[in-house]
């Protein structure tokens, strides 16, 4: 989920005023069902299934609320206490806001659920490297960096401007849009490439997907965590590190993206009503490549976040058991064997 896409600001959770889950729940248990935030991209999805497996199977709580809303309005259900967990703070998206919400008191920070979040200009690995298995041989072996593509513009070359290769910008209205063509101008790539944009953030993961398949050169925009990454070998090409100064200079932007920062936010009431779940929470931690890795699998099983969050506890096992008491563990292995 890049920090670029666009917010719905869905005000329906602003009018309630009860805090988090209920008190009790329906099957019995003294535990409180607990309520998770769905936002609109799938890696959260993936991660509240995997916190709602242990839960339910580990830690004996009912099966977690998965309640949908957008970026901001799901932050401000949390200050309200109508939600309880957010596994995916996009921190830097909503800088002011998450740090009033943190000032309140009636937020916290748990830490990262995986390292920043990467975005930037990619190209398949196997022009780089080749590909032995499909018979690729590497057609741009020295392109590491973004001043290597001058000479290598002919390998991109646009079909609809064939004096200049082809960068794959993001579509009309994301922000990220315009600071590529920024970028290309300040790179001086402008001479040697064309900033076609997509008309869809599909669109854009099509002409990837197709260009890969055929074994054929991409040039263009995306981001991590997504499922075509870990479906796909590509390589972001080295910019300069960040800077903020340059960054902030909005005529030049000749630097990297910032890496986003992705957090996990709890409701501080937390912390009094399921203490054990706070200190799972403040051991959880995944890495980009997992994240790629399941949703491609999710990508690949009819979007079933809940199959990408048993495929992730399935294979990471050495991982999780050290977010939660043995126990616990064992509680949830047993489980899993019962998965067909």
């Amino acid at each position: 989920m890049s920090f670029l896409l666009l917010l719905c600001f869905s005000l329906f959770l602003m009018g309630c005023s009860k805090t988090g889950g209920d008190s009790g729940s329906q099957d019995g248990s003294d535990k409180p069902r607990l309520v998770l935030v769905d936002v609109s991209w799938d890696s959260i999805k993936v991660h509240n299934r995997i916190v709602g497996y242990i839960l339910q199977h580990g830690y004996g709580y009912p099966e977690p609320e998965y309640l949908f809303a957008e970026t901001l309005p799901a932050l401000q259900g949390m200050v309200k206490g109508n939600i309880d967990i957010y596994m995916e703070v996009w921190a830097d998206n909503i800088e002011e806001a998450w740090k009033e919400a943190l000032a309140s008191g009636k937020v916290k920070n748990l830490g990262p659920n995986f390292p920043d979040a990467p975005q930037g200009w990619y190209v398949p690995t196997y022009m780089i490297e080749g590909d032995a298995e499909r018979g690729i041989e590497a057609t741009a072996p020295d392109l590491k960096k973004i001043s290597d593509l001058p000479r290598y513009w002919e390998l991109f070359k646009d079909r609809e401007v064939p004096s200049k290769g082809r960068f794959h910008n993001s579509p009309p209205g994301w922000s990220c849009t315009s600071i590529n063509g920024i970028k290309i101008k300040s790179y001086g790539l402008d001479k040697n490439y064309n900033n076609f944009i997509t008309g869809s953030d599909p669109a854009l993961v099509a002409s990837m997907v197709s260009a890969y398949e055929k074994g054929e050169p991409w040039f263009g925009y995306y981001w991590e965590p997504t499922w075509v990454m870990g479906k796909l070998k590509m390589t972001r090409l080295e910019e300069p590190d960040f800077d903020d100064a340059v960054w902030q200079d909005e005529s030049n932007r000749a630097c990297s993206y910032p890496s986003a920062q992705v957090l996990i936010g709890i409701n501080s009431e937390l912390e009094k009503r399921a203490p054990e779940v706070v200190e799972f929470l403040q051991k959880y931690e995944t890495s980009l490549e997992q994240n790629n890795e399941f949703l491609a699998y999710m990508s690949d099983h009819n979007n079933d976040e809940k199959a990408a969050a048993v495929y992730f506890l399935q294979k990471y096992k050495d991982e999780w058991h050290g977010w939660v008491p043995a126990d616990v563990a064992a509680r949830v292995d047993q489980a899993l064997e019962e998965v067909k």
